[in-house]
Formats: structure tokens, C-alpha cells, sequence
């Protein structure tokens, strides 16, 4: 025999072992253990999400079952065909259902059968609050069953997003707004929503009419400016979501009065852990801000600071499902619609500020009757008492309760002292126009979970507070800003000219306001 015809016996040899070894794997021990998700008051099977993991902790896929990361999205019952071995679970139907959670030991050609009850301890649409994730990258044919499953209301899909267009060879449906029926429940998609993500951060586009063409552009050019003000000119009706606070151009977005929301509760907060940096972002001081809730801190200082110089923003929610491990739903907005909920009406309500942020405690706040948002009118030399009643449920421990005001911490509540007290908080005494708002922060170690509500203002004498210390902090930033565009070797002098005339302008604004700031 010759070299060649014993390396090819060699080859058929392994070929055979490798043949051999699968075929062992395919046809190893199975059992099958078919899962029915059953609300508990209704005794209707309601869609679900399951996390499901093997005996070392490592997530298990089952094929041709809607998956993502580490989670399966099923419409009332889900069949397990697995290995034997020993399995946990964990099944959830949205924040406002507990968690149900479970164990169940695999054997050879065991069949078995399991209902579920999912127990509902919130209805947040009964008392009027809808809930909408603002950054969602999952395929549109997918995202029915995931509104249902997650309790979602509002589910704007992102289908363009720099260079990518999911229209491009086929146009997109006559009806941008879609309607999802559920139980007679009505919710929305809508499949047009668009992303420009570059270097000097991410903006969302939704509402538009057609998809805005941004393919032109590269990582660094052009500015995003350039589409954020063609988009608004072209399309009043936009609505425009600064993803995250620490993003480069967030100082140059907020001068154009061009944005309507920002995310404060974004994917950089995970179900069971945090991102800890601040991306191509401005990073925050580590030593001040320590893992593992320092990132989801510096987020809503960065907010505050925003609101410290008199521009009225609302927080807004996402969690970026189709990119990172989340699953939809997981950082949501819930916005007050009463009895009155459309997508329309949503987003109206949305940039009104009527809203609450949350990826953990249910919080339904009004301060002195009034929902998020209310703008507290004084007269000149007058002073008002502002005093929160809150409604409050929750699924994980909270130790505490915030009130913020002018972005400082202004009161500490003990849950057990709310409670007492029947929901009610400490009054917050205002001489001088600022906003307050109320935070709820769960003791989870391993992310930063927790519920804010959207502010209330107080404007004395028909003037907003704009404080000298919040502007500066802003020109700085686009000094910073500034200095790196001038020191980018991948950018020509033409376009580092073009850029830098937007922070120019940015920068002038923030120096003017400033000078007219009336606080520190």
C-alpha cells in the first residue's frame, strides 16, 4: 500500500468515527416535557417567554421555536424534546406577572405535560399606563407573538439603521402602524423605525413615512446633525429619541431643539447584568461611579444635568433586542393615556413627559393630583409644597425611595415608612422655579434595576431654572468634543471643517445660556 492509499484510509477511518459520534449525539436519550402558560384569573393560555438552562448553567436552544440569546418566545405552550439530564427554568409573561420558577429532570422517552399559572399582581393598563420599548431590532414577523408575550403595547421595530435597509428589495407594507389583537386588547407595531449609530452616538427616528437614506454616510461623516435636521424639516411629524445620555453629540442634538426623548433606561442595563462602559461615549469617573450600577447612574446624572438648564426632555426606554442579549420589553416606558390609548395618543403623551421609565418596580406617581410632566405655574415671590402619592408594586426588594430635586437627592424614604403612610411622601418645598421627580432602585447586585418617573416643573414667575454650573458643563463637553474631531487622522481638513460648524454652533448656544443661567 502507498502513502497516498493509507492516508486516504486514514481520512475514510476518522470520516466514519465523526459519522459515528454524531449519530450517537442525534439519537442520545431524549424526553419530552410540553409546557402550558395559563393566566391564573382568566384560565386563558397567554404567550410567554422561557429561559431555560442545563445542569452547568448554560442556556439551551430548541430548535424552530422563536429564539434569542437565551430565551425561547412561545404563544401558550412550548414542547421540550431534550437530553436527559436536569433542567431549570425560569417563564415570565412581562414585568407585571411574577416570575415562575422551576426545575424538571429529563429521562429516557419520558413524556410529561406541565400548566403553568402566571399570576398577574399589576394591571398598569387598567389604571391608565401603557407600555412601549423604544429600541427594538427583532425581525417584524416575529414581533406579534413578542408584544404579546412581553404584555407590550407599543413596539416601534427598527428597520433601517445606517448602511442596512430591510425595505431594500421589496417595499413596506401600506400600513406602517400595525395593529396586534390580543384578548381584546389592542396593541402596536409599527414596522418603519430607523437608527443613525456612528461615532457621535445614536439617534431614533420613528413615525416617518418612508425610510430616510443615511447610506451614504460613514462611521465618522457626515455629522449626524446633517439628517437630524433634513428629517425634521422634511417630516414634522417625527419623533426624535436621543438613545443615550452620554452620547458625543448629545450637547449638539439638544441645541437644535430638534429631539423629543431621551433613554435613560437603555441596553446598557441588562436582565442579569450591566454593559459597564460608556461605549465611544463620554465616560463617566469610575471611582465616583462604581461598577456594577455606576453606568445606569451616569446615565440619569447626565439627564439631570440636562434638566438643570431649562430644557424639558422626556426619559424614555429601550432595550435593544436584536442586538444585545435583552429580551423585548426589558427597559420600557410606560405612558399615561387614561382611557384614551392610541399609538397616536402614545407618543403624544410621550413627549408631554407623561411617563415612567422602569426595568423592575411598577410605579404609578402623581405629585399634588398632577401626572408626569405638569408644569407647576407660581407667581413671583410666592412659594408652593409639592407632595407625591405613589403607587407602588414590585417583584424584587427596594429598600428605599428617592425623591430628586434639581438633581439632587432630596429625600430618602424607607418602603416601610411609604407604606405607613399609605403611598404617600414627604412634601417638597419650591421658592424658586426647578423640577423633582421620584426614583425607586431595586438592591439587584449583578445590574442596575429600577423605576423613575418622568419630572414635574416648577416655573416661578414664568421663568425656567438654568443653571450656570449644568450649562458649563455642556461647553466643556464640546470643547472636549472639539479637540477630538481636530485630532481624527481619518477625517480630511474639509471634513473636519464641515463637522466642527455644528459644535461651533452648539458650543455659542451653550455659552449664551449660560449667561442668562439664574441658579448655580
Amino acid at each position: 500500500m502507498n502513502l497516498m492509499s493509507r492516508r486516504s484510509n486514514v481520512a475514510v477511518l476518522v470520516i466514519c468515527t465523526l459519522v459515528a459520534v454524531c449519530a450517537e449525539t442525534n439519537t442520545a436519550a431524549r424526553g419530552t416535557l410540553t409546557i402550558q402558560t395559563v393566566d391564573s384569573a382568566t384560565k386563558k393560555p397567554i404567550p410567554a417567554r422561557i429561559h431555560i438552562k442545563d445542569h452547568e448553567g448554560k442556556p439551551v436552544q430548541v430548535p424552530r421555536i422563536t429564539f434569542w440569546k437565551d430565551h425561547h418566545t412561545f404563544d401558550g405552550q412550548i414542547r421540550l424534546s431534550l437530553r436527559d439530564g436536569t433542567y431549570t427554568f425560569e417563564i415570565e409573561h412581562g414585568p407585571e406577572y411574577r416570575v415562575h420558577r422551576g426545575n424538571f429532570i429529563m429521562n429516557d422517552g419520558a413524556k410529561d405535560t406541565r400548566q403553568v399559572l402566571m399570576r398577574r399582581f399589576v394591571n398598569m393598563a387598567e389604571e391608565g399606563w401603557y407600555s412601549g420599548d423604544m429600541h427594538i431590532h427583532r425581525p417584524v414577523k416575529d414581533v406579534p407573538l413578542l408584544n404579546k408575550a412581553e404584555d407590550l403595547y407599543v413596539a416601534p421595530v427598527i428597520t433601517w439603521w445606517n448602511a442596512k435597509n430591510l425595505w431594500q428589495d421589496e417595499p413596506p407594507p401600506e400600513r406602517l402602524i400595525q395593529k396586534v389583537e390580543d384578548e381584546g386588547r389592542t396593541r402596536y407595531m409599527h414596522v418603519l423605525a430607523g437608527e443613525d449609530e456612528r461615532d457621535g452616538g445614536a439617534l431614533l427616528y420613528f413615525n416617518l413615512p418612508n425610510v430616510f437614506d443615511i447610506t451614504r454616510s460613514n462611521w465618522h461623516y457626515p455629522s449626524s446633525m446633517e439628517f437630524l435636521m433634513a428629517i425634521g424639516s422634511r417630516h414634522p411629524e417625527v419623533h426624535v429619541d436621543i438613545e443615550k445620555p452620554f452620547w458625543w453629540d448629545v450637547p449638539v442634538w439638544i441645541a437644535s431643539g430638534r429631539v423629543h426623548s431621551i433613554g435613560i433606561c437603555n441596553n446598557h442595563m441588562m436582565r442579569d447584568k450591566m454593559l459597564e462602559n460608556e461605549a465611544w461615549g463620554k465616560n463617566r469617573d469610575e471611582r465616583i461611579l462604581p461598577p456594577p450600577h455606576g453606568n445606569g447612574r451616569w446615565s440619569q446624572q447626565l439627564y439631570y444635568k440636562i434638566l438643570n438648564t431649562g430644557h424639558r426632555i422626556a426619559p424614555s426606554a429601550g432595550s435593544a433586542s436584536g442586538v444585545l442579549d435583552n429580551p423585548v420589553g426589558y427597559n420600557r416606558v410606560y405612558v399615561h393615556c387614561g382611557e384614551d390609548f392610541t399609538y397616536e395618543r402614545w407618543f403624544e403623551n410621550l413627549r408631554k413627559g407623561q411617563v415612567v421609565v422602569t426595568n423592575g418596580p411598577m410605579m404609578r406617581p402623581l405629585v399634588n393630583g398632577e401626572l408626569p410632566g405638569h408644569i407647576f405655574e407660581v407667581l413671583e415671590g410666592e412659594s408652593i409644597d409639592l407632595e407625591a402619592s405613589l403607587n407602588l408594586s414590585l417583584r424584587e426588594k427596594v429598600e428605599y425611595l428617592e425623591i430628586v430635586k434639581n438633581g439632587e437627592v432630596v429625600e430618602h424614604v424607607r418602603l416601610q415608612d411609604y407604606a405607613k403612610k399609605g403611598g404617600r411622601l414627604p412634601s417638597v418645598h419650591f421658592e424658586k422655579s426647578g423640577w423633582m421627580l421620584i426614583r425607586c432602585v431595586t438592591e439587584n447586585e449583578e445590574t442596575y434595576r429600577f423605576a423613575s418617573s418622568g419630572p414635574f416643573y416648577v416655573e416661578v414667575g414664568k421663568k425656567r431654572r438654568i443653571s450656570a454650573e449644568s450649562t458649563q458643563f455642556f461647553v466643556d463637553w464640546l470643547k472636549e468634543r472639539g479637540e477630538a474631531i481636530a485630532n481624527e487622522e481619518k477625517l480630511s481638513q474639509g471634513q473636519k471643517d464641515d463637522l466642527m460648524r455644528y459644535y461651533t454652533g452648539a458650543r455659542q448656544y451653550w455659552e449664551s445660556l449660560n449667561k442668562r443661567s439664574n441658579a448655580p
